[in-house]
């Protein structure tokens, strides 16, 4: 989950691996007219240190939650005239450019997962902390909530689910009891499913690894906001809009992203000429390097500072071939 704040009153947490992200981007916003893309605004927190950054900088935000976008419209009042807000999601990157006249951009960040707002906002559901409605929209406009997923989906879907996107080793065991007790009355509200899913969960299970709703919480927020689909668009397009020396930079929290991002990025990077030729062919040459060996992670001293963060996982990429139409 990103989790950011305190500029703008929102709970005294920064942006996750600020230093570094501001630090991979730097060297591709150095031109006369950068523009960077915040592919998941949030808070506005990466945004508003990039802008100051960088004053030739301009910027834009997306975010499919409308309280974000409103959020970091106040945020970054102060660089209102270097920052384009939109409000879509993600996999709509390459539409939002073109509206914005800004094919060719220069960065783009990826800071995945929920936000503040989002876990600390009780009532929106994502939280099994908090007795709420089962919502779990980001996108507070579209139909899907995570109560709809829970009543109507078959068994077999919510065990796909739950192992796919929660990882959960106990899914069919979980989807059969949630199936049965919604036989007895519909679930709407948090506190019911965690009790349901803790039922489900064999005791030696419950007493290790932290609350054993988690899985099951994540699994179906990602379902209901279509989370990986939506990046599985979004990272191919955010690569194909970087200029020469343009960045990436994404910032994960679970395996599932994190392995999504590793893929597209090796698959970018990889020189794909037949083996044995004596000269390179330019067709086959990467059009990506990595800047990350690895997944980079938080330091301990910003553990200690953003609990938070613990799950942060940080892969970047810089472009060093355009093809010659």
């Amino acid at each position: 989950m990103h989790v950011e704040g305190n500029a703008a009153g929102t709970g005294g947490h920064v942006p996750v691996m600020l230093e570094r992200v501001l630090e991979l981007l730097a060297p591709a916003l150095a031109g006369p007219a950068p523009v960077v893309v915040d592919a998941n605004l949030g808070l506005g927190g990466h945004s508003e240190a990039l802008l100051a950054a960088h004053p030739a900088l301009h910027l834009v935000g997306i975010d499919r939650d409308p309280f974000a976008i409103d959020f970091s419209t106040r945020r970054l009042a102060p660089f209102a005239d270097r920052v384009t807000l939109v409000h879509a999601s993600s996999d709509e990157l390459a539409s939002v450019l073109a509206k914005a006249g800004r094919p060719v951009v220069d960065g783009v960040l990826f800071d995945l997962g929920v936000s503040s707002p989002q876990l600390d906002e009780g009532e929106r559901g994502f939280a099994y902390s908090y007795d709420a409605p089962l919502d779990m929209r980001m996108d507070t406009e579209q139909a899907l909530t995570a109560e709809e997923v829970v009543n109507t989906y078959s068994a077999a879907e919510l065990t796909r689910i739950l192992r796919d996107y929660g990882e959960e080793r106990f899914a069919p065991r979980v989807a059969g009891l949630i199936v049965k007790e919604r036989a007895r009355e519909a679930i709407t509200s948090t506190k019911r499913l965690a009790d349901i899913v803790r039922a489900a969960i064999p005791a030696a299970t419950r007493r290790t690894g932290g609350n054993p709703a988690k899985r099951t919480f994540q699994a179906l927020r990602i379902e209901v906001n279509a989370e990986l689909t939506a990046f599985e668009a979004a990272l191919p397009a955010a690569l194909d809009a970087l200029a020469l020396g343009g960045r990436v930079v994404v910032l994960s929290y679970h395996s599932l992203e994190d392995r999504l991002t590793k893929q597209v990025l090796a698959a970018r990077t990889r020189d794909t000429s037949p083996p044995g030729l004596p000269v390179p062919l330019p067709a086959h040459q990467p059009r990506f390097r990595l800047l990350t060996r690895g997944a980079e992670l938080p330091t301990d001293e910003e553990l200690a500072r953003n609990p938070r963060a613990a799950s942060a996982r940080l892969r970047a990429a810089e472009r060093i071939r355009v093809d010659e139409d």
